[in-house]
């Protein structure tokens, strides 16, 4: 679902990669000749409505016929809607980040996965990611003090973004959920629960905050400007940037994240996904982060913002 979108591709891959076969799609833009490398006999569906039917006609053809897995790509605000009624066409869910914009619908979800007896999977990626893995393997359960911790993360974008679903808040979240989640997602699987949060910037283009967590103080700045990249970056014409510090030395995570989708799905399919009570504690940090005041606390600053 979704096909026609950005990340559609990576799932397409993933599936074809891991030995399974696409058989029907959805989107409202009918740009989608990129099916032709995944096979001649896909069918697609402009109406939502039509792929739904071709669900349950497949449904009730019996278990050699019925769709296994739906994965969802696409806009945020429609992913719960989306993955209701791809559990109630007897299929488990792969959905792209984030899950949801908003976290009581993960409510509702679980009491569809109950009456369904199907289960949601989500795209938490950079658990995967083996610098990340080797990161968490190597710090202590019980440090002797917290980790400082300087987050940036700039990947630019275009004005087109602002006029699209992603620039407004209501569709995408902001970009906190929409470029931020995979990053909140990860500091709280490696350094625990939120203790207190601050937001020292929100606008639709940048956001920057402090986080205290159990074991580590997170400065984070998130940025879609291409005039924010460093220097180097963009003389090089390299559009994103991705930084972790811990306590001053440069984790190095930049190279693997095309091959994330493919293991995520090998993980997946053999029972070990990521579900929804793992996706939940970084929606509902998000959900505060937007609903929060501006604080002037400086000695709480990302560098980028000082001065």
């Amino acid at each position: 679902m979704g096909v026609g979108g950005y990340i559609a591709p990576r799932h397409l891959r993933a599936i074809r990669d891991t030995g399974n076969n696409i058989s029907a799609v959805t989107d409202p833009h009918d740009s989608v000749g990129l099916l032709d490398a995944y096979g001649f006999n896909i069918a697609y569906f402009r109406e939502i409505e039509r792929f739904d039917r071709h669900l349950a006609k497949l449904r009730k053809a019996g278990e050699s016929k019925r769709i296994h897995y739906i994965s969802v790509c696409t806009p945020n605000y429609l992913h719960d809607s989306h993955i209701r009624m791809a559990l109630r066409n007897d299929s488990d869910v792969i959905c792209e980040k984030p899950l949801v914009i908003n976290p009581w619908n993960l409510d509702l979800m679980e009491e569809v996965e109950r009456e369904t007896s199907k289960r949601v999977y989500t795209v938490l990626q950079l658990r995967l990611h083996p610098s990340l893995v080797k990161l968490k393997n190597s710090l202590p359960e019980k440090p002797s003090k917290k980790a400082e911790i300087l987050l940036t993360y700039i990947t630019s974008r275009g004005v087109w973004y602002d006029y699209s679903w992603k620039g407004r808040k209501d569709c995408s979240g902001g970009i906190a959920i929409n470029i931020g989640i995979h990053f909140f997602d990860m500091l709280l699987w490696m350094f625990g629960r939120v203790i207190n949060h601050e937001v020292h910037l929100s606008r639709e283009r940048e956001m920057a905050g402090f986080l205290e967590l159990e074991r580590a103080n997170v400065r984070w700045y998130l940025s879609i400007d291409h005039q924010k990249l460093p220097e180097e970056n963009r003389l090089k014409n390299i559009n994103t940037y991705r930084s972790i510090k811990i306590n001053g030395d440069e984790i190095e995570f930049s190279g693997n994240f095309t091959d994330l989708h493919n293991e995520l799905y090998r993980q997946t399919l053999s029972g070990y996904g990521f579900g929804i009570s793992d996706a939940r504690p970084s929606i509902e940090l998000v959900n505060r982060l937007n609903n929060s005041p501006i604080v002037e606390n400086h000695d709480n600053f990302h560098p980028l913002l000082v001065g």
